[in-house]
């Protein structure tokens, strides 16, 4: 669409770009003359034709000056790329450095990364360390399957006969409202003595294990005592493990009754609230318990089902849908007389995180209406399941349908599309409290190898939405050791704090028979786990030898990584995974896909690819060469993939033998040498097992002195790769001082600093003094100007850093720099590498004087201004009409550097669209500039506050799940019955709102995981000197731009605007809070995963006598009124509790 006649901009941004409104869209010749602001309106130049769009000259006696032709800014352009030049050369040592480097050659040699080798022995080393953990996990799960068929069950047993530590002792006997503390059952609680490990980022006991029984489980009842009963016996197993291989983290068992024991013994992490823990609502423990799942959830949302019975299913939708992993397939529905899905999902969708948020968002907006149609639900349910030309699961199949109840079985439809197979399991819940014969729904459930639930109120929900593990866990069982299999997880959160982890684990089976000549058991116990800290797994990787651009990475069968070194997650919810794609966590394109596909099909691979990568601190993007190597890494479902740049095929190791030389180098980093040789600031680097870590440099150099005096960089203890090249680069960065530096006046061409940084880890920063407004990262690895430089050739411009909302920067004692950067190239035997950056720190203030003059019809600072006589016709220049004319230079990522105008200065380093939204749009739609969007999945958002819409009046009781569970509220599923419609008019909304992060105590419940939107510009494909008009009527504006060759930096010359007219669309830079891409599109073309490898959905053996029944026990009416008027009075019996576990789990 064209832009119309007298409006603002060559377009608005979007997608698509508008073409200039003029015959033709390449470079023009054609200032005109600029009128004066108090003139006639100037006619609108769009009018004449192309070759007529010559200077136009104000009557002859009047002095006028015009806009700067062509050669005229070209050459000015060609003023500003020698002066820069010019200075780097002298000061930034480029050429010196590589003869430094030459002169030592004797002291390093250079080593090869070959990729193929690299990622092939990381592999290895990866697959012997989990090897090791599957080990142990092997001997777990054995020995825990003998010990629990040894064991005999006792029906009197008592809480007294049971020892044990619980893990959440300590925070209930500080809660005077625990039930336990006012029971008195801590006599069969151990008391223990902790020590902290760094290892477990905690306070440890290695000589017990610790048992953790989740809050709404009674610990007193005769299931969970016979479970603490023969799980004892694993402590020993514990002990053992770590014996044999002491790099071991928590070993942990999770039992199907819910109880977890694990080790080493550590308290609890007590939250503020309740704790809603259940160790089989764990990513770990779901895909261990059993295959992977397509799934269909089929709500009733007939009349029948209103007010409380309704909000309980929404309820018991939402904690379903939390116990499907990466692995499986869902999608949910809504029927009355007709199904429909309850989301723009029409189909079965991986059961991710953001998916799973669509589905809870429209569970809510259910509205009950109609008659009951069982009919309609299961048809639309068994053809969910029946399509086959979309990517699903294709294991176990199943159907939850949540009701109030009905007599209609529809046994027609079982008939037509599962039996006699019955390769689709069906489970029903009744929900709510009623009156129904509820014989048609467990018929339903036995008939189709499923199970029948009663959800009668907010307590049973947790429960009962996660037990139809136990039914799919059946064919598990019955496989035997052919499904005793090791499977490695997605990376999650530990809840013990740990940090990211992934957890290998394995099923635990039941090995008891009934009696003799009896079928065996089909029960699982439960899932064995062991730990491995990511971090211990970066360490089998390279890290200095690749360089600062090179890295190493890993997925999963999903795609996921598992490395990566933008897995950077700002904050963490330990219920659920973290799932970054690999697609996110780079730059997406066509060839990264291809090797996405490769790995996860675990091929071998090489490609040279040409790809476009973020800048460290997110504001730039660069287009890059990389090499991309991978492997898979056997026995495991990740694969390895290696990325170097070409100009990281060769590193520099460093040979110091000789000691005296260690000694003189050395002397270098200390801080006595800093007046005449410049500041010196290392990475922190592990150089040294016994090297105490600072995040104050100063410091951290100050442990490394006083450490480097007492062992030798030959010692044991250190990193002797690490060490030598850091010593090397000192000396090396020294001997650049002293041949350039040092008697080099740097005021002279208004230098704040120069500076080198290394490979090595050394950053020299010349004179001393300006050491203290140096801000960059002391490591070059993770220096946005380090990397960058690597990655660009010519000079790379780094403004300071400004947000539009903070203040504008200080120009006070010439303390404002520019940095200036470039790499240094060696060729050494016909190998090249970039060991090195240096650069220079422009003073702003000086540099913007110095800008105007090069810009000008001056030759140099000193020359006087040419004046424009009366009958003279002269150009505008960028000193003499600053006040008409505006001139900057902007760098590849659209952020001013450099500007004619006095008032811009301190909006230095801002998005050049926030000082000239409209010349900058002019720039994109002339595509000086391209735009690339992209998504952080891993950003930190400040919560909402909630809404007052629909809470309950603040004097009413308005109890949340916590209170349930600490109050024993729903001490019968009879007594709530009573009050429930009186109530539910008052607490309509804010029932079933707790928040699960606040309601677990999360002490970062501050902060959410959010999406945000990453916008990132770059130099697009013209590199030409470009004449341009921006068309807005009378108030048209001229411009001109030319890229400054060997550079980063674009070069803008313009007519100021003349009035508020010319003000189109605002481009914008800055991160801004998102949905997201939308799901219903992207669930369209999902990316391409695979599942596990084996799958556990059917036996011919499985007893399916087993599949549910309903509760009876006819309720007393006076009795029911007293016990709920006690709870309301806030004064809450001391009901006998129970817990839910199945009946067969005695054993």
């Amino acid at each position: 669409m064209a832009v119309p006649a007298r409006t603002c901009g060559a377009s608005r941004p979007g997608p698509a770009r508008t073409a200039l409104p003029w015959p033709g869209r390449g470079p023009r010749p054609g200032p005109g003359a600029r009128r004066p602001p108090s003139g006639p309106p100037r006619p609108l130049l769009l009018l004449l034709p192309p070759l007529l769009l010559l200077p136009l000259f104000a009557a002859p006696g009047a002095s006028a000056y015009s806009f700067p032709q062509q050669h005229t800014m070209q050459h000015w352009a060609r003023r500003l790329e020698q002066e820069i030049d010019g200075v780097m050369r002298i000061f930034g040592g480029v050429q010196q450095l590589r003869e430094i480097y030459k002169d030592n050659r004797n002291l390093f040699e250079v080593q090869e990364n070959e990729p193929q080798k690299l990622v092939e022995k990381v592999a290895g080393d990866i697959e012997s360390l989990l090897d090791r953990k599957v080990q142990a996990l092997k001997r777990l799960a054995d020995a825990a399957e003998n010990f629990q068929k040894a064991h005999r069950w006792q029906d009197n047993i008592k809480e007294e006969d049971i020892l044990y530590y619980d893990a959440k002792a300590d925070a209930e006997l500080d809660d005077p409202e625990s039930e336990d503390v006012e029971r008195g059952s801590k006599a069969s609680t151990l008391r223990l003595d902790f020590v902290e490990d760094s290892n477990f980022k905690n306070k440890v006991n290695y000589s017990y294990t610790a048992v953790q029984i989740p809050t709404d489980i009674y610990k007193g009842s005769t299931v969970i005592l016979n479970e603490l009963n023969w799980t004892e016996a694993l402590e020993n197993v514990f002990i053992e493990n770590r014996r044999q291989d002491p790099t071991l983290l928590w070993q942990v068992f999770g039992s199907a009754t819910g109880v977890t024991r694990y080790y080493p013994a550590t308290p609890w992490r007590a939250p503020k609230k309740i704790d809603l823990y259940d160790v089989r609502r764990r990513p770990w423990y779901i895909q261990g318990a059993s295959s992977p799942k397509d799934m269909v959830i089929i709500v009733d949302v007939s009349g029948s089902v209103s007010g409380l019975t309704l909000k309980l299913m929404k309820t018991s939708v939402c904690e379903m849908l939390d116990t499907l992993s990466d692995d499986d397939y869902v999608n949910v529905a809504s029927f009355n007389e007709k199904a429909q899905p309850v989301s723009c999902f029409t189909h079965l969708v991986q059961a991710n995180v953001r998916n799973k948020k669509v589905f809870k968002e429209a569970v809510q907006g259910m509205v009950a209406k109609g008659t009951t149609g069982y009919k309609a639900g299961f048809e639309y349910a068994f053809d969910q399941l029946q399509n086959s030309n979309i990517t699903r699961a294709n294991c176990n199949k199943m159907i939850m349908m949540f009701t109030d109840g009905g007599e209609d079985r529809v046994q027609d439809v079982f008939e037509k599309y599962n039996w006699p197979n019955r390769t689709v399991r069906v489970f029903t819940f009744s929900v709510g409290q009623h009156n129904y014969d509820v014989t048609p729904l467990q018929w339903m459930a036995c008939a189709n190898k499923g199970y029948y639930f009663e959800i009668p109120s907010i307590g049973a929900i947790r429960i009962n939405t996660q037990e139809y593990l136990d039914v799919l866990g059946r064919p598990m069982v019955l496989a035997g050791k052919e499904a005793k299999q090791v499977q490695w997880t997605n990376v999650y959160e530990d809840a013990l704090g740990l940090g990211l982890v992934v957890t290998g684990t394995l099923p635990v089976f039941n090995l008891t028979q009934d009696g003799p000549g009896e079928k065996k058991n089909q029960l699982i116990l439960g899932v064995m786990g062991i730990d491995v800290a990511l971090n211990d797994i970066k360490r089998l990787t390279p890290n200095y030898t690749l360089g600062a651009n090179g890295y190493v990475f890993a997925i999963d069968l999903n795609g996921y990584v598992l490395l990566h070194p933008n897995l950077k997650p700002q904050t963490t919810n330990f219920r659920e995974p973290v799932t970054l794609d690999f697609l996110d966590a780079e730059l997406e394109d066509e060839n990264k896909e291809e090797i996405r596909r490769s790995m996860i099909d675990g091929n071998k691979g090489h490609k040279q690819i040409r790809t476009l990568v973020k800048s460290l601190d997110e504001r730039y993007v660069d287009e890059v060469m990389r090499n991309y190597t991978w492997v898979p890494i056997r026995s495991t479902n990740y694969s390895l993939g290696l990325v170097l740049p070409p100009y990281s095929t060769f590193y520099l190791q460093a040979n110091l033998s000789d000691q005296i030389l260690q000694v003189k180098y050395f002397e270098f980093l200390l801080p006595s040498s800093f007046e005449s040789e410049g500041h010196v600031f290392i990475a922190p680097r592990e150089y040294c097992k016994d090297l105490n870590a600072s995040d104050n440099n100063t410091e951290f150099l100050k442990n490394f002195i006083e450490l480097m005096e007492k062992v030798t960089p030959d010692s044991k203890q250190c990193n002797n790769f690490l060490l030598h090249n850091l010593i090397l680069d000192t000396g090396i960065t020294q001997q650049l001082v002293e041949r350039v530096w040092r008697d080099q006046d740097l005021n002279t061409y208004s230098l704040l600093a120069v500076f080198a940084a290394t490979d090595g880890g050394i950053t020299r920063v010349f004179p001393n003094k300006a050491a203290d407004d140096w801000t960059e990262n002391p490591e070059p690895f993770n220096a946005s100007f380090y990397r960058r430089s690597l990655d660009n050739h010519g000079y790379v411009f780094k403004p300071p850093h400004q947000d539009a909302l903070l203040r504008p920067l200080e120009l006070e004692n010439d303390t404002v720099g520019i940095l200036v950067s470039t790499a240094v190239e060696l060729s050494l035997g016909g190998r090249t590498l970039r060991p090195a950056v240096v650069g220079v720190k422009l003073d702003l203030e000086a540099w913007a004087e110095k800008f105007k003059v090069l810009a000008s019809n001056r030759t140099h600072q000193d020359q006087p201004q040419k004046q424009c006589g009366p009958s003279s016709h002269c150009e505008m220049d960028c000193e003499v009409n600053n006040e008409d004319l505006l001139c900057v230079l902007i760098d590849d990522g659209g952020f001013l550097v450099l500007s004619n105008q006095n008032h811009q200065w301190d909006q230095v380093g801002r998005f050049f669209s926030e000082v000239d939204a409209n010349l900058m749009l002019a720039l994109y739609n002339n595509s000086f500039y391209t735009r690339k969007e992209s998504y952080d999945y891993q950003a930190a958002c400040a919560p909402q506050p909630p809404g007052n819409l629909g809470a309950a009046p603040r004097g009413v009781f308005v109890p949340t799940i916590a209170d349930f569970l600490n109050l024993a509220w729903w001490t019968s599923a009879a007594a709530w019955s009573l009050f429930q419609q009186l109530l539910y008019g008052l607490i309509y909304h804010s029932w079933f709102q707790a928040d699960p992060a606040e309601a677990e105590g999360n002490p970062e419940a501050r902060e959410s995981s959010c999406v945000m939107k990453q916008t990132q510009y770059y130099f697009g494909s013209v590199n030409a000197s470009y004449n341009a008009i921006i068309d807005c009527g009378n108030c048209s504006r001229l411009f001109h731009a030319q890229r400054l060759t060997n550079t980063n930096l674009l070069f803008v010359v313009a007519e100021k605007p003349l009035c508020s007219q010319c003000e189109g669309g605002r481009l914008l830079q800055k991160e801004t809070h998102s949905d997201g891409p939308e799901q219903c599109e992207l669930v369209q073309r999902p990316r391409y995963r695979r599942g596990p490898h084996i799958c556990f959905d059917y036996n011919a053996t499985e007893d399916t006598s087993d599949c549910g029944r309903g509760a009876s026990f006819p309720p007393s009416l006076g009795v029911l009124v007293s016990l709920q008027l006690l709870l309301l009075l806030g004064l809450p019996p001391r009901p006998q509790p129970q817990v839910h576990a199945h009946a067969s789990r005695r054993v």
